[in-house]
């Protein structure tokens, strides 16, 4: 059995929990966001792996529209968004 995060389990039961009302439960899984703060934060850091909140927030978006209405239960990975 797949090791899981307490992220990836707390996904699992709120979508075993909520599933007989219709909502929709998922996770996105960014490496670490590319902001002002984070550059600050961590000057050492390799950012080409990075994800730009925008990119992030395209992903969120996708999942909200109709055209994802069947995915539920995933965790969303995402990594060098630009």
């Amino acid at each position: 059995m797949p090791r899981r995060t307490g992220v990836a389990e707390l996904t699992q039961s709120l979508v075993a929990e909520m599933a007989d009302r219709g909502i929709r439960v998922n996770a996105v899984l960014p490496t670490i966001l590319d902001t002002p703060t984070n550059h600050k934060d961590m000057p050492d850091a390799d950012f080409s792996t990075c994800v730009s909140p925008a990119a992030a927030a395209d992903a969120i978006a996708s999942l909200l529209s109709h055209a994802a209405r069947s995915i539920c239960g995933v965790g969303l990975r995402l990594s060098r968004g630009d």
